[in-house]
């Protein structure tokens, strides 16, 4: 093929093939970069779960079924908190996402893409320019099996992860919050099941955990720690997270089981939030945005976000006829205000969260709540797979079934910062604003 393209995009995983598939399904020719050669590469650092957000992207792309032949877990999840157990009702038949090894799901990704018509993989690329004219990016130069190379293409995307070279070269606005919580985790074999292969996630304020069934009768165990017991896992980290999963409530019975690896994991890694687009260029996935891996939220907003940029920009980019970039770059203006508006509210949460603070008094208030009603076990579930906003997670006759099951209301203050703001349908980041302002 030429090194004219419709769209170029930057990293073979979980966002860029997603977005390759979609572009070539609506007629754009695709150049799909990886800097790595091996077309079974895989992320290692994952939280292994993908939201039931995503799962109108995997159905269009047909990536539901090809899960479901290798044997992923249509997920659910638990929650242990102090209240005793939120146990959402788990319908098999229900919105729900997949539980997936990573080594399973990057090369079953990468090779759906290469086999999508208008796609072009290209394996061990690594871009280390932009090309720009005008102030606007036109394409990428790099090396490829130590020889260079330059494409060009109308958009740009960088898919390439929390270090992103594309916005690194094009010096996107970057907001980093630190991350109050470091992880270790492994995986085993042989442990025993919850009914219908259900997710643990564990609330032990500041300290988090879970236990994640996936295909092939593995289990990773995860320690999601606060930094203040980073010294104690340094120093022994085997027998620090041993004990750690040992003394989980109703804890995974891991010296009965075989632990298939070694316990990996890091101490650092921060909250990474872009801005998801400029001239020429889009970033999706945790180039665009890097939330906190105890949400789990990484594979979901990847596949989504692919699609949010898709569903703009696809007719300007196989535009024949356009002989400008602007009606490409009115689709990225239209594409960042989409991001914010889907991923913002949530991500404000989530980072005030990572802080690895206790319980602020909304969230005692959801939590005991849903341990205590199957109905708002359901609403806490839903809003923690990201298919609602957080608006609708606070509307007023969500908090009066709060108030009914918990035998109390919220504090006058928090109640007239409701009221006073209409969140229940104002859109307008009021919700996530209460959140923030009772946590301090």
């Amino acid at each position: 093929m030429s090194n004219a393209y419709d769209v170029i995009i930057n990293g073979a995983s979980v966002g860029g093939c997603t977005a390759a598939i979609l572009y070539a399904r609506q007629g754009a020719r695709v150049a799909l970069l990886e800097r790595r050669s091996d077309v079974n590469a895989h992320k290692v650092l994952c939280t292994h779960y993908i939201q039931a957000s995503a799962y109108p992207v995997m159905a269009a792309t047909g990536l539901d079924k090809a899960l479901e032949q290798v044997g992923a877990i249509a997920n659910t999840a638990d929650y242990w908190t102090r209240w005793g157990w939120i146990r959402p009702p788990h319908d098999p038949a229900g919105a729900h996402g997949y539980s997936v090894r990573r080594e399973t799901l990057d090369p079953l990704l990468r090779k759906l893409a290469a086999g999508t018509e208008g796609v072009d993989l290209k394996a061990g690329h690594t871009v280390d320019e932009l090309l720009v004219e005008g102030g606007r990016v036109v394409g990428v130069a790099g090396t490829a099996r130590e020889e260079p190379f330059s494409l060009r293409a109308r958009l740009v995307v960088g898919a390439d992860g929390k270090d992103s070279t594309i916005a690194r070269l094009a010096g996107a606005r970057t907001e980093t919050t630190e991350n109050g919580r470091f992880s270790y985790f492994a995986y085993f074999k042989g442990l025993a099941r919850q009914p219908g292969d259900a997710a643990r996630v564990y609330y032990l304020e500041p300290d988090n955990a879970y236990v994640m069934p996936m295909e092939d009768d593995v289990t990773v165990i995860a320690a999601v720690v606060s930094k203040a017991r980073l010294d104690e896992f340094k120093a022994d980290l085997d027998g620090a997270y041993t004990n750690f999963v040992r003394s989980l409530p109703e804890a995974p019975d891991i010296d009965n089981a075989e632990r298939i690896s070694k316990i990996v994991g890091t101490v650092n890694y921060p909250l990474i939030s872009r801005d998801p687009a400029g001239s020429g260029y889009a970033l999706i996935g945790d180039a665009a945005l890097t939330s906190d891996p105890l949400a789990a939220v990484g594979c979901a907003w990847a596949m989504q976000s692919a699609q949010w940029l898709v569903s703009e920009s696809a007719p300007a980019v196989t535009d024949a006829d356009a002989a400008s970039g602007a009606a490409v770059d009115a689709a990225l203006a239209r594409y960042g205000a989409r991001h914010a508006e889907e991923t913002g509210p949530h991500h404000h949460l989530i980072a005030d969260y990572a802080a690895a603070r206790p319980f602020n008094e909304i969230e005692e208030f959801s939590f005991s709540a849903a341990a205590r009603d199957a109905r708002m076990a359901a609403h806490f579930h839903t809003f923690g797979s990201r298919l609602m906003t957080v608006e609708e997670f606070l509307a007023p006759e969500i908090v009066a079934r709060m108030e009914e099951v918990n035998g109390h209301g919220l504090s006058d203050e928090v109640l007239r910062r409701l009221a006073g703001e209409d969140v229940a349908g104002s859109g307008d980041g009021a919700a996530d604003d209460v959140f923030e302002g009772v946590a301090r």
